[in-house]
């Protein structure tokens, strides 16, 4: 079922003070980026209007950014479309899905298979949820150590040092990956998020499943590394490494280059170690695979790809709809505003900060699941 297509209009605005509409970004334990890297150009040719009305939405702090540029994006396109997504956190997006209060919600995990079952009760006509994965980005590993460029690190030497069992810079491990590199007996400091955080999830996500044998912990939103210090948000552990020579953490690729922190390059066994670019993420989705059923686009992500230009440390946030059994009432809407943040244009706009676009042969199914959806 294609959506009506109300208006198609082009706009010349070139920043947010421009744009008309609200768009409400309040963090949970979690990150506060929400400032736009540099004026976005919100023109658009290809944005197709959805009816008028309100669009409410939340959940993901990862995705605050990419949901501002284009919920502002299309109000400025259209004018009787308002789009408002609340930046709560993963978890209270879930929730508030399954409340009923909103029409999609925002995660940076899959939902567990008992959230899935309870959003029966909010899904009509025998529907249940479905993840859609439309945001995408490296985690990069931000340093300070000066007179060191181009840090090669892998998986193994990763684990270790966050987990306190490397403790200085000229480490023979490291310096065996860097070869050419003069390095400092500085002591090194791991800093580690504070807060319980999806970031920290996919990093050890990543580290659990590329050095099992040099990382003993399980996988968490919540921080079980040793040793180290801690900070609040992504801006707090971006302050640490700024003001601590031999400090290293891990924060979206955005605070980094806002910040001027220079990253390491990810030995991946790929041949050429591979730089954190919105690029090699890209890539190194495309080695995951769809692992939902019937319509789920739920992702299994490969953390120990060696594909050549695969950065393997990436986070995907999806959005959570009913695969049948929407409100009606904000269906029309929500399809319209997701088929653009899954088209082309709207894909391609948020890599100018910092995101990664969706690979081709899978938001090409995220927009066919949106044009089934009822």
């Amino acid at each position: 079922m294609q959506p009506p297509r109300v208006t198609r209009r082009r706009a010349r605005l070139a920043g947010v003070a421009a744009v008309a509409g609200t768009l409400l970004l309040t963090g949970c334990g979690s990150d506060d980026n929400t400032g736009l890297p540099g004026a976005v150009d919100y023109t658009s040719d290809t944005i197709e209007c959805g009816p008028a009305g309100t669009l409410l939405a939340s959940g993901s702090t990862a995705q605050a950014n990419a949901m501002e540029v284009w919920a502002n994006a299309y109000m400025a396109n259209c004018d009787e479309g308002q789009v408002n997504y609340k930046a709560t956190g993963s978890g209270a997006g879930i929730q508030e899905f399954l409340q009923g209060t909103t029409a999609f919600g925002g995660s940076d995990s899959r939902m567990k298979d008992a959230e899935i079952e309870q959003s029966r009760a909010v899904c009509r006509d025998g529907g249940r949820a479905i993840h859609l994965p439309m945001v995408a980005g490296p985690v990069a590993i931000g340093y300070n150590l000066p007179g060191v460029d181009d840090l090669v690190l892998d998986a193994d030497t990763l684990a270790l040092i966050f987990d306190s069992r490397i403790t200085h810079w000229d480490d023979p491990a490291i310096a065996e990956l860097n070869p050419d590199a003069d390095l400092p007996n500085t002591r090194i400091t791991p800093f580690s998020r504070s807060d319980g955080s999806g970031t920290t999830d996919n990093f050890t996500s990543y580290l659990a499943a590329s050095a099992p044998d040099s990382w003993p912990h399980e996988p968490d939103k919540v921080w079980h590394g040793r040793g180290g210090q801690s900070a609040d948000g992504s801006s707090g552990l971006v302050g640490m490494v700024q003001q601590n020579v031999g400090a290293i953490s891990y924060f979206e690729l955005s605070y980094a280059h806002e910040n001027g922190i220079p990253t390491v390059l990810v030995d991946t066994g790929a041949g050429d170690p591979v730089a954190a670019t919105v690029e090699n993420a890209t890539t190194g989705i495309a080695a995951g695979e769809v692992i939902g059923t019937d319509g789920d686009l739920a992702m299994e992500l490969d953390y120990t790809t060696d594909e050549p230009g695969a950065y393997p440390i990436v986070l995907i946030t999806y959005e959570i709809m009913c695969d049948r059994g929407n409100d009606p009432e904000t269906l029309e809407l929500t399809r319209a505003f997701l088929n653009w943040t899954a088209g082309e244009e709207g894909q391609e706009m948020i890599t100018r900060i910092d995101y990664a676009a969706i690979p081709d042969e899978i938001i090409t199914q995220v927009r066919e699941r949106l044009d089934a959806m009822t």
